[in-house]
């Protein structure tokens, strides 16, 4: 092996152990954090709770009951064991329904995440690696695509078919991935020209593997914690398309849905629209918890190696 091989190979491997190293690094010191591991906790008990809560107390989410409507949930005059937060205006179990519309929220918000994780980090890679005029045709698009609001786009698209999950999450991929390509381009830009991208270049990678392989950890750290609040966003919005009639469709229980229907009701049942708000402002809380700590896990981790 010639001595340059030898020393681009010695600058590309350590660089690339090191930039790995970092991301960990970053994770473990967030998990070390009461504020991540209250917020990982709450979290993760509200995913089980919402997988496996509707079949193992055994109460339909979507069975009428008139006789028992609007009943308030335990501790008031008239709660009954049977629905421990009341039930709607057609004795519905809402404790069961807030459990469908939770479920509901976290699949779409996680799910629309990864696809703009994925959809945005591989535009901005490309247009940061390639340069020249692919990056500025993408970036335009990009803009462009910033320029229209979630809301517009959403009824836009979704006021002309019936919504399903699966068209919302297009909707919220469709609106969100602008934002990673903006954080991959820049961290492509910054280190397309260091000194282990050249030593991988002379040892006969090709650009998909030096961009995937060598560059894509670095993209990690800067947008974990944006990923993590961004899923939060993404319940909001998948609530709102629900409260607004644009969401997931009745029969099927949501936030939204939920939320809409108790507010005709908000003088004598305010737990319709309470217990559903509350599930989400949980949720929501859990999810910040961690973002905030992952956030300033990178940045005392960035000062330390700086």
């Amino acid at each position: 092996m010639t001595p340059e091989l030898v020393s681009t190979t010695s600058v590309a491997q350590p660089t690339l152990r090191g930039q790995r190293w970092l991301s960990a690094t970053m994770f473990i010191n967030a998990w070390r954090t009461t504020e991540f591991r209250i917020g990982f906790f709450v979290f993760f008990g509200l995913i089980v709770l919402s997988v496996l809560g509707p079949s193992l107390f055994g109460v339909s989410p979507t069975k009428i009951s008139v006789t028992d409507k609007f009943l308030p949930p335990i501790g008031f005059e008239g709660g009954n064991w049977a629905h421990v937060l009341g039930t709607d205006q057609l004795g519905r179990d809402l404790f069961a329904r807030s459990l469908i519309g939770l479920r509901n929220a976290l699949m779409i918000g996680l799910i629309s995440v990864v696809g703009m994780f994925l959809l945005g980090s591989a535009i901005g890679m490309i247009a940061g690696y390639v340069g020249g005029w692919v990056d500025l045709i993408l970036m335009r698009i990009t803009d462009a695509q910033m320029a229209i609001p979630v809301i517009i786009l959403a009824i836009t698209i979704l006021g002309v078919s019936r919504p399903t999950p699966f068209s919302i999450v297009c909707v919220l991929i469709l609106a969100g991935w602008p934002a990673y390509a903006r954080t991959a381009r820049s961290v492509m830009l910054s280190e397309r020209r260091k000194e282990y991208v050249r030593a991988a270049k002379i040892l006969g990678a090709s650009d998909l593997r030096i961009m995937i392989v060598h560059i894509a950890p670095n993209i990690l750290p800067p947008i974990a914690f944006v990923a993590v609040l961004e899923v939060a966003r993404m319940m909001i919005i998948e609530a709102i398309l629900g409260f607004i009639g644009i969401g997931i469709q009745p029969p099927t229980p949501t936030f939204g849905t939920i939320i809409a229907d108790g507010t005709k009701y908000l003088m004598n049942a305010w737990w319709i629209t309470t217990v559903p708000g509350l599930l989400l402002a949980i949720s929501l809380c859990g999810i910040n918890l961690m973002g905030g700590a992952l956030e300033r896990a990178r940045n005392k981790l960035l000062q330390g190696v700086s």
